[in-house]
C-alpha cells in the first residue's frame, strides 16, 4: 500500500472541519490502536468516519473485516483502492452514522473502533451506551478529545464525573488505552486526544435504565447543589435515597456509579 499522505495528496484530499474530521497518520500509532480490542483476525468491525483510511488500513491489516460509514463522498474513491487492496474485508457506505441502521448491517456483535468526527462523537457515543442490553457491540475503542475521554473515565468526586461517567460505567468497564498528542493530526486540533476502550458487563438486574437517565439528568443538572433538592424533579426519589442509605445533603459528583444504581433499583 502507498503512504497515506501520497493517496491524500492523488485524491486531492484535505481535512472538512464542518465534518469534524482531523486524519492521522502515523501507522504505528494506528496499528497501535487498532490492537486495543484484542485480536480483531476474522472479526466484523464497524467504522465511522473513516475519511481516507488511515485507521481502515490498520484493522484490515490486523485481519478485521470492516464496514465502514463516510459522509465525505470525496473520501470514497481513496477507500474504493482499499477495498480492492484487501478483497472482500471491507464494505464502505456512504451515509450520516446518525441515520444508519448499524445493528442491521451485522449477523454476529462487531467491535466499534473509530476515530469519531468530533462534531458527533458523544452523540454516538451517547446512543451505543444507551441501546437495550445486551448490546449490539462487543467492545468500543474510541477517540476522543482528551477532555471527553475524562469524562467517560471519571471516579466520583472528580470535576469530570457526571452523566456520561454513571451512563458509561454503570454497565460497562471504561479505561482511557492511551494519550494521542494533537501533533498526531493533520490538521492539529487545539486539544489533545484520547483512546477509550468500553468493554460491556452485565447488566444491574432490576434497573430501569430510563430511572437512571432521569436520577443523573436531575442529580447533575444542578450538582452544586444538595440531593435533597436537586433530586426533587423525581418523584420519591428523596425517600429513595434516604432508604438506601445516601445523605440527601450530598451532592450529585460524591455518589458512586453504584450508589445510583441502587438508588435506580430502589425506584424502578
Amino acid at each position: 500500500m502507498p503512504p497515506l499522505r501520497d493517496v491524500i495528496n492523488r485524491h486531492g484530499l484535505s481535512a472538512n472541519k464542518a465534518l469534524g474530521q482531523n486524519f492521522l497518520f502515523d501507522a504505528q500509532l494506528l496499528d497501535r490502536i487498532a490492537r486495543v480490542p484484542g485480536d480483531l483476525a476474522g472479526q466484523d468491525v464497524f467504522e465511522v468516519g473513516p475519511g481516507p483510511g488511515g485507521l481502515t488500513r490498520a484493522l484490515l491489516k490486523a485481519g478485521a473485516k470492516v464496514t465502514a460509514v463516510e459522509r465525505d463522498r470525496r473520501c470514497i474513491p481513496a477507500l474504493a483502492e482499499l477495498g480492492e487492496a484487501f478483497p472482500g474485508m471491507l464494505r464502505v457506505i456512504e451515509g450520516d452514522a446518525l441515520e444508519v441502521d448499524a445493528p442491521a448491517l451485522f449477523a454476529q456483535r462487531p467491535h466499534i473502533a473509530s476515530n469519531l468526527p468530533y462534531n458527533v462523537g458523544t452523540a454516538l457515543t451517547v446512543g451505543w451506551l444507551s441501546a437495550d442490553w445486551a448490546p449490539w457491540w462487543a467492545s468500543l475503542t474510541l477517540m476522543f478529545q482528551k477532555e471527553v475521554a475524562e469524562r467517560i473515565v471519571a471516579a466520583p468526586g472528580t470535576d469530570a464525573y457526571g452523566r456520561l461517567a454513571v451512563l458509561a460505567q454503570w454497565r460497562s468497564t471504561a479505561r482511557i488505552a492511551m494519550p494521542v498528542h494533537r501533533s498526531a493530526f493533520t490538521p492539529p486540533p487545539k486539544v489533545m486526544s484520547a483512546v477509550v476502550h468500553i468493554v460491556p458487563a452485565d447488566e444491574p438486574p432490576g434497573v430501569k435504565f430510563k430511572v437512571l437517565e432521569k436520577l443523573t439528568a436531575a442529580a447533575f443538572g444542578q450538582r452544586r447543589k444538595m440531593l435533597r433538592q436537586s433530586l426533587k424533579a423525581v418523584p420519591r426519589a428523596g425517600e429513595a435515597a434516604e432508604a438506601v442509605g445516601i445523605d440527601p445533603t450530598r451532592r450529585a459528583e460524591t455518589v458512586s456509579v453504584d450508589e445510583f444504581v441502587e438508588l435506580a433499583r430502589a425506584l424502578s
